[in-house]
């Protein structure tokens, strides 16, 4: 198990954690969890709303769907997130505001707009967002797919070693973004379950999650509703809370600092529990 000490970490002007949730909010009429609920404008925004209600810490905001589907060119994400960001930065002045993009172009429009994390689920892909994040002053999440286009499924991907493949990536992303100026507390590194991987990596990444967080790295996971835990439970998308409430729990024993979930309510009398049974409140 590891250190129960928190790496520092501040966005939006103030200290998060020591177990902070993400609140999921997309803007994409083909969500693999909603289908759409919250791409209306409106509806995103009360959702916005709701998650903040219910406790959520940071809220992140996607314009494009992980997986495949429909093309979404920068103007069309840009169309779908900034307005809702500004929005947001003008209704919840002390939440953190995330992003989840891997274009430069969008990164920079929404940390104008008042963005403080660039979320880049797909590990890099455009080298130019860390130097964003850096001119910005915003934050980066420094994630893990294997190398894997965007929105590309995985296809007998193999690893010698899938967790050491991952530690290697992350933290050679946030010592590049070290150096091109985004600050050391405003990084955060993820595994990126699924992206990349199969269940049976995705599974062996959250057993081993302990060597993430020992990097001294904030680590985030973001593991509601994922395949791994539908294929491991054999549970369709809207049936896998329980599981994905298992394993935050597992994840926060073994140190991550945020969670990225879609039931920010579940998610946070999960993790009070974890607080309570370990002492660590």
């Amino acid at each position: 198990m590891s250190s129960p000490g928190t790496p520092p970490l501040r966005l939006n002007g103030h200290a998060v954690g020591p177990r902070a949730i993400m609140a999921v909010v997309n803007r994409t009429p083909d969500s693999f969890f909603d289908k759409g609920a919250t791409y209306a404008f409106g509806a995103a925004l009360d959702a916005v709303d709701r998650a903040v209600a219910d406790g959520a810490d940071i809220v992140d905001i996607g314009g494009v769907k992980a997986g495949p589907g429909e093309d979404v060119g920068v103007a069309e994400e840009l169309r779908r997130v900034v307005g809702l960001v500004a929005a947001v930065r003008d209704r919840h002045p002390g939440v953190v505001i995330s992003v989840d993009t891997w274009r430069a172009e969008v990164g920079a429009a929404v940390a104008d707009a008042g963005a403080d994390l660039l979320n880049d689920t797909w590990g890099g892909p455009d080298p130019r967002l860390a130097e964003v994040a850096a001119a910005r002053g915003v934050g980066l999440v420094c994630a893990h797919a294997g190398a894997l286009a965007p929105r590309t499924r995985p296809h007998r991907i193999g690893y010698d070693d899938v967790v050491a493949d991952v530690v290697a990536h992350v933290t050679a992303e946030a010592e590049r973004a070290v150096a091109l100026g985004v600050r050391r507390d405003a990084i955060l590194i993820d595994p990126a379950h699924d992206f990349g991987k199969n269940t049976r990596q995705s599974l062996e990444i959250s057993r081993r999650l302990g060597e993430l967080t020992a990097t001294g790295w904030p680590v985030l996971v973001a593991v509601s509703n994922k395949d791994f835990i539908g294929e491991t439970l054999g549970r369709p998308v809207d049936r896998r809370g329980v599981g994905t409430m298992a394993v935050l729990g597992v994840s926060a024993l073994l140190g991550a600092r945020v969670f990225r979930v879609h039931d920010v309510p579940a998610a946070r009398r999960a993790l009070d529990a974890v607080a309570e049974l370990t002492g660590r409140g």
